[in-house]
């Protein structure tokens, strides 16, 4: 399967992409030179495809390009962030223990 197209929706805050009529988002909030990452939802429908990987990647490109650090709240986040060691770069400070 192709990687599935993100979008990123200023208005709502949050990463967002529609596979097969369905809607999987990442929601975020910048604050403080930070981008903190709360919550991913990827429907029953479309897991097990990299939609949520590509959510994770499509935010962290957004915040290395912005200059922002990452506060990774949501599991999955800190989970990806956690197995790939070249991003680790963007993790805050405050969260450097919680991977």
């Amino acid at each position: 399967m192709a990687e599935p197209d993100v979008t990123l929706n200023e208005t709502a805050g949050r990463f967002e992409a529609q596979v097969d009529g369905q809607t999987a988002f990442a929601d975020f909030h910048v604050a403080d030179g930070a981008i903190t990452f709360p919550h991913t939802v990827v429907p029953d429908a479309i897991e097990g495809q990299g939609v949520g990987s590509a959510l994770v990647r499509a935010g962290l490109e957004h915040a290395r390009a912005q200059g922002l650090k990452v506060k990774p709240r949501c599991s999955f986040f800190a989970g990806y962030m956690a197995r790939h060691p070249e991003t680790q770069d963007l993790l805050h400070p405050d969260f450097k223990d919680k991977l």
